[in-house]
Order: structure tokens, then sequence, then C-alpha cells
């Protein structure tokens, strides 16, 4: 049996940036961190930040844009490992989390909110998130 599939909850490091696929589907990458604590064998504390790449595909990149850094996300996808050459030519290889469903746990108000406490982007105002469900219907074909 093999199974790709993983569930993830973290905050969100910074507002998710939308970009354009050479096909015209958005992406939408973010980054959440997860701080977990733990006790050594000398029964010492210690605290440990994981931190995970995400990326949104089609209609889950408009719902990932409307995100604020600190906003608590659920998510669920498939670990995929892609590679690319930046600017210095070296070759380097990522794994980043492929969302197919998340649900916003709680989502911060911050500089994003239009005065009456609702989340707005560009001056529109968006649903409370909080607590919805949204499934990617654009998975992308590969």
């Amino acid at each position: 049996m093999q199974m790709n599939r993983i569930e993830i909850a973290g905050y969100l490091v910074k507002k998710p940036e939308v970009r354009y696929l050479p096909s015209g589907m958005p992406v939408a990458n973010a980054r959440i961190g997860q701080t977990y604590r733990f006790q050594d064998n000398s029964q010492q504390w210690h605290e440990r930040t994981n931190w995970h790449s995400l990326s949104f595909y089609g209609d889950l990149s408009k719902v990932a844009s409307s995100f604020e850094k600190g906003d608590n996300i659920f998510a669920e996808g498939t670990i995929e490992q892609r590679e690319f050459v930046p600017k210095d030519g070296s070759k380097r290889i990522v794994n980043e989390i492929v969302v197919r469903y998340c649900h916003v746990i709680a989502q911060t108000r911050g500089a994003a909110a239009n005065g009456s406490g609702q989340a707005a982007v560009n001056g529109e105002s968006l649903p409370d998130l909080e607590g919805a469900a949204v499934y990617d219907s654009d998975w992308p074909v590969q």
C-alpha cells in the first residue's frame, strides 16, 4: 500500500502570495509554522518550530489570498517534490504541500479589516471564513 496524504494545522507566517502559471491558472504560495514543546531526558522543556510550504491552486488560491498573517488554518493535501534552478544556477529541490482542502480555524483581522471587523481585500468585504471548509475544484492534472 502507498499513500500520499497529509493533514496539517498551523499559523500563517505571512499573507499568501498569488502568481499565475503560464497556463493562466492562479496559484497562491504560503508558509505555516507549527511550534511544539517537548521534554528531554533530563526533564528540561524545549520549544521547536517546524515550517511548511503550502501551494493553493485554482479556486483555492482565491480563498488563500484572503488569508492574513497569523491566521490559524487546517489544510489537507499531498506532499509534492519539485526541482527548480534559481538565478545562481544551482539545482534546488523543494517539498511542498499541495492543498486540496482547507479549513480556517481562526482568522485574524489585522490590517485587512475594513473597520467593521469584517475581512476585506481591495476594499471589498469578504465572507467570514472562520470555520468555513473549502475544497479544490481545479486540481492540476500532471
